[in-house]
């Protein structure tokens, strides 16, 4: 039998897979169960608020992880090493899913009625890694509206670029936002102490 924590981690675990791939609507208390081979009762001994709990918490895990990746690459590495990490990840997570694999922070900003907490954690996530980014971007020397802007740029288009792969079945979206944010960075560095 699996030690309490461990059961719980496998079921948010398998709850972001399921999230990330069909939707908070398109996935059913029994498809995690499936996924993770809990039983029902387990399930709702570690959850009890439900799919909206597990939606809840599987945005927060999601959104730490990669907001983790995201501050400790922009402090030793700079915003263009960041930008390029941020769409590796999710091109590799395509690319080992066969192009089922979102994001599970996405999946949460379109959730239903049923699942409030869901979308207003996912805005919280996006504005989290956009303070993320603005400040490093202000950090290395741009104006604040001008680190804004960037940084609602680069998330926007690689959460925009993720959903046209997956729908086209090509990493060709997620390539092409990398070279035009790796530019605007470029470009801008140009003009003063960006790197």
């Amino acid at each position: 039998m699996a030690p309490r924590g461990e059961s719980r981690d496998r079921m948010l675990t398998g709850a972001t897979l399921l999230f990330r791939e069909r939707g908070i609507a398109g996935t059913a208390l029994t498809d995690i169960m499936e996924r993770t081979g809990a039983p029902r009762g387990s399930l709702y001994h570690y959850f009890p608020g439900g799919k909206a709990q597990l939606a809840e918490e599987s945005i927060d895990l999601a959104g730490r992880t990669m907001g983790r990746m995201i501050s400790t690459l922009l402090t030793t590495q700079g915003p263009a090493a960041a930008i390029t990490a941020f769409v590796d990840y999710f091109r590799r997570q395509l690319l080992d899913s066969d192009y089922t694999a979102g994001c599970p922070v996405a999946a949460g900003g379109l959730s239903g009625p049923d699942t409030p907490g869901a979308r207003e954690r996912a805005g919280e996530t996006f504005t989290e890694w956009e303070s993320t980014l603005t400040s490093a971007l202000w950090q290395h020397g741009l104006a604040l509206d001008t680190a804004q802007n960037l940084a609602t740029t680069a998330i926007a288009a690689i959460e925009g670029a993720l959903v046209m792969a997956r729908a086209q079945r090509s990493t060709r979206p997620l390539d092409r936002i990398e070279n035009f944010m790796l530019g605007q960075i470029r470009d801008l560095d140009q003009r003063g102490p960006i790197h």
